[in-house]
């Protein structure tokens, strides 16, 4: 495939997929997206509501972007995109984006004040990213991200004649480039066994669960299949990622890449660049300028390589924990958050209302909590700012699948350490249950052994990309109390996935029984703690109910 040029003299790029497209589907794509032959591109010229829809659409279907876009989107007359189409010329779709632009310029120059960069965006579908990646791509707050889900796609449908992992530029390049793919391309043949064997096991065992469309069921079972096999998918899995972001966002993102370790993520904000100057062209300016963005970009690569080496000095041996362990938290958490909840309604300053509340008898504070929270109808009615008076600090050593869930949660402060096989791995009940135990611990041992030797030839970064989900990485959470209401009631939901219920549930443990903040705990009431072997099959009961009167009304 053929790349845009370098836009600084960096690295050498991955090797892409390239979808192949016929003139006259080039010929509508060409007119929403700013390339067809590369795996970053931003959409243009569509509704809002149908960037949405695809994105939506994008994170549980195998297909790109823009297969999705012909298969499901273009013939649709309710989209209107045949209206649109007309409307767009053909040869040069980004006619409206540049006369804006030159209006941005007229702005920016006259007033000087960037954060006009706070109120443009930018549609951007990242395709085929390693799990690496995915995360680097997520790491700022101030964005929206759709990653492709590992519980709705059987992950052996190849792209072209390939699994669907990456080859990073290091390891292509190196002498361990044949035994990498010898490996990963063994490993994915064990996910398909085992993957597709977890489908017969399932159906048999839930042959008898009641009222369940055949559709709902299905769909389910599938779901279950793909969360109990996913630990065997290695961090250099590829996804899907749909971002839609400000240009300040853009910006950050971009250089932070710059300044990674690994090629794949320095190459990609290149690409990433160049599809963001088709459509926001202004708000990019700075960020390969020399006294500008390089000289950003060069100082987080050398301020993380000197701490890389202050660190290397450590020579402490990790102690044995639990999985979740709350390490810090604040010790007059619920007098804090009476304080902050009569705050908004009085004319008094803010450490006379902490002041009253610690007079306060303890059933009185009980009752302004009560009061505050209300009476909710359901999880989404949450308390207001004054949760936000209180912290909660988790270290927490999970399963890196487990993870990927968790760090969606960007609002709270999430860090996490180089993913690894020193921790150890989990093997789901199931795995057992169905004989599989034997090939999961021999996937196991043997991607721990291309670790190995991927960490003594190129180094524990690019050691990563073997590394399957079933392992653990030690990370931590910090978040406020209103964060945890969020968090912890959706990621305990019927059909949450196992491991990450676990911990989520003993999170909320920690927070009532250890810090003892039994006020705040009780009131997340929307906090999940039943068994639930088949926790998609209401929800997509609710999905098939929702799509029958769709289909009908689409017949009549």
């Amino acid at each position: 495939m053929t790349l845009p040029p370098q836009i600084g003299n960096w690295h050498t790029e991955p090797v892409y997929f390239q979808e192949s497209f016929t003139p006259a589907e080039i010929e509508v794509l060409s007119r929403f997206f700013t390339n067809t032959d590369l795996p970053v591109f931003a959409l243009v010229n569509l509704p809002e509501v149908v960037k949405g829809a695809l994105f939506a659409r994008y994170s549980r279907s195998p297909k790109s972007l823009r297969r999705l876009f012909l298969d499901e989107f273009v013939n649709r007359p309710e989209a209107g995109l045949s209206a649109i189409a007309d409307q767009v010329a053909a040869d040069d779709p980004m006619v409206r984006i540049k006369r804006a632009e030159q209006l941005y310029e007229r702005v920016f120059d006259e007033f000087g004040d960037d954060s006009v960069a706070q109120l443009g965006g930018a549609h951007l579908a990242c395709e085929q990213a390693s799990n690496i990646l995915t995360k680097v791509l997520e790491w700022g707050r101030l964005a929206a991200y759709l990653e492709q889900s590992t519980r709705y796609i059987f992950y052996d449908q190849r792209l072209g004649e390939r699994y669907r992992y990456l080859v990073p530029p290091e390891i292509s390049g190196s002498k361990l480039a044949a035994v990498y793919a010898t490996t990963m391309d063994w490993l994915f043949d064990t996910y398909s066994s085992i993957v597709r064997s977890l489908v017969p096991f399932y159906e048999k065992q839930f042959a008898d669960v009641p009222g369940g469309a055949e559709g709902a069921m299905r769909a389910s079972i599938r779901a279950r299949a793909c969360d109990s096999a996913r630990g065997l998918l290695p961090a250099a899995t590829l996804s899907n990622v749909g971002i839609f972001a400000t240009g300040q966002a853009y910006e950050a993102m971009l250089l932070r890449m710059r300044a990674h370790p690994l090629e794949e993520v320095r190459s990609y904000a290149n690409l990433m660049l160049h599809e963001l100057r088709k459509v926001v062209q202004s708000f990019m300016r700075r960020v390969d300028l020399p006294e500008r963005g390089v000289l950003w970009s060069r100082y987080l690569e050398q301020t993380a390589q000197q701490m890389k080496e202050l660190a290397g000095g450590l020579q402490d041996e990790p102690q044995a924990r639990p999985e979740v362990v709350l390490v810090d938290w604040e010790r007059e958490a619920e007098t804090r958050v009476v304080a902050a909840a009569l705050y908004p309604y009085t004319d008094l300053p803010d450490d006379q209302l902490l002041e009253i509340a610690r007079q306060m008898p303890a059933d009185e504070r009980a009752r302004v909590i009560r009061t505050y929270v209300g009476e909710r109808k359901n999880r989404r009615h949450k308390p207001g700012r004054g949760m936000e008076r209180v912290y909660y600090r988790f270290d927490l050593l999970s399963d890196f699948g487990s993870f990927r869930d968790l760090q969606r949660h960007r609002m709270l402060t999430i860090d996490w350490q180089r993913l690894g096989t020193r921790h150890g791995y989990v093997t789901p009940a199931d795995i057992e249950a169905t004989g599989q135990g034997g090939p999961w611990r021999k996937a196991m041992d043997r991607m721990s052994g291309l670790h190995g030797r991927l960490v003594q030839e190129l180094g524990p970064d690019v050691g990563q990309y073997a590394v399957p989900f079933a392992f653990k990485l030690r990370y931590t959470m910090q978040l406020n109390a209103r964060e945890a209401f969020h968090m912890l009631e959706l990621r305990t939901s019927p059909q949450g996935h196992p491991d990450y219920r676990r911990v989520c549930l003993e999170m909320h443990r920690l927070i009532r029984e250890q810090a003892g903040h039994t006020l705040i705990a009780d009131a997340m009431t929307y906090i999940n703690s039943e068994s639930h072997e088949l926790g998609r099959l209401e929800a997509e009961r609710r999905a098939a109910a929702k799509r029958r009167p769709q289909r009908k009304e689409a017949q009549d």
